[in-house]
């Protein structure tokens, strides 16, 4: 017999086992992650100099629209409340920024000087006092009655744009302040900037502060969904008389998410009122809610990055289709008889839904496909949805 086969085999020692426990996989994956977010961040950084001013626009409009369908999400997807009211809340932070913030000198409109991050902040809070005071409806109405009665916010939103016009500036709208950051001028006024020989204008300034919001307020809401808050909504959403039984205040909670929901929908005005620099009544209306229905439906219901996935598909899809109408047959502009790029992204909207209805949407979205969550893995901890039946996850 030769030595080789005679020698036992060697016996692992203690550096071979570390690599093997747990402790490393898990260290393992933790640099995996610091490496991808690094990189992610690179990018961002780095976006605005390279992108075309479409596309810069395009993913500026989606990424603010996703904070107001993130918000949604959490009251529908999450807490299983119907609202058709979104839009009103869009509604109080935009218009609410306009009115608190530095004058624009727009005729017939007023406003009280404040400084415009004081502005912001207020407006917010104005569009979460709104919610919590609409909340003890939604804590007592479910269903499509909660779906109706929140109609009315809409309606109230239509005579007050179309009539307050030192708050709205009436049907034309009102100019928005450019926003200042402790004398940074997020607009194309001073400071002028060019980096690498590339004017820095608003768009690309307010890239880094969508950006930021963004990130922010999707990581609150994964920290929401993954606390004993998220697990209550969770409950009360399948069962609120299981939720009692387990000592979940119900109203409470269900209060709760329509007044996160109202803050973020606050957030997201604020921010298209930057990016559009000037907002008129006819767009806070119920096909601006309706929208993000769709945004939370064709992402994946009770997903935070579901909700992010839908609200770049239906605010995208539009804007691409308008960019390229001229590629598209059977297309043309409004009024010359063809088809309106407007309406096909309905017709497209509406197959999304039909087909993500039909096909049993699965977690988190057919959009954004996730791998199977691995036993152990606090993260992706799952829960049934009562209308999709036991096979059904809903995962942040």
């Amino acid at each position: 017999m030769s030595p080789d086969a005679a020698s036992p085999l060697p016996h692992p020692t203690e550096e071979d086992s570390v690599h093997t426990t747990p402790w490393a996989r898990l260290s393992g994956h933790r640099a995996t992650g610091a490496a991808a977010l690094t990189v992610l961040a690179v990018v961002l950084l780095a976006a605005p100099l390279v992108l075309p001013d479409f596309w810069q626009q395009l993913i500026l409009f989606s990424g603010a629209a996703a904070v107001g369908a993130i918000g949604l999400n959490l009251l529908v997807g999450v807490n299983g409340q119907l609202s058709l009211a979104h839009g009103f809340f869009l509604a109080v932070g935009a218009y609410g920024y306009a009115y608190l913030g530095p004058g624009t000198g727009d005729a017939g409109t007023g406003s009280v000087g404040l400084p415009t991050p004081v502005a912001a902040l207020l407006a917010v809070a104005a569009a979460g006092v709104a919610g919590l005071l609409f909340s003890p409806v939604a804590a007592r109405v479910r269903g499509i009655y909660l779906g109706l009665a929140s109609l009315a916010l809409i309606i109230v939103c239509k005579q007050v744009l179309a009539g307050a016009r030192t708050l709205t500036g009436g049907a034309y709208g009102r100019d928005i302040p450019e926003f200042d950051l402790l004398g940074f001028h997020f607009g194309d006024q001073s400071p002028y900037l060019y980096v690498l020989g590339k004017p820095f204008g608003a768009f690309d300034r307010l890239w880094y502060l969508v950006m930021v919001v963004l990130v922010l307020a999707y990581v609150f809401m994964r920290n929401v969904l993954r606390s004993r808050v998220g697990r209550g909504l969770r409950t009360i959403r399948d069962s609120e008389a299981a939720a009692a039984a387990a000592g979940v205040h119900v109203q409470r909670y269900k209060s709760l998410a329509f007044t996160l929901s109202s803050v973020y929908a606050g957030i997201a005005g604020v921010l298209l009122g930057l990016l559009f620099q000037h907002v008129v009544p006819e767009y806070f209306s119920l096909t601006l809610s309706v929208q993000y229905l769709a945004m939370i439906v064709i992402g994946g219901m009770g997903s935070a990055r579901g909700a992010v996935a839908g609200a770049f598909v239906v605010t995208g899809i539009p804007l691409l289709l308008a960019e390229y109408s001229e590629h598209i047959p059977f297309t043309s502009t409004a009024g010359d008889g063809g088809l309106d790029t407007g309406v096909l992204s309905q017709f497209v909207f509406g197959a999304l839904i039909i087909v993500i209805l039909i096909a049993g949407a699965r977690r988190p979205g057919p959009l954004l496909r996730s791998r199977r969550a691995k036993s152990g893995d606090p993260a992706a901890s799952a829960v049934p949805t009562p209308a999709s039946g036991p096979t059904e996850r809903i995962r942040a």
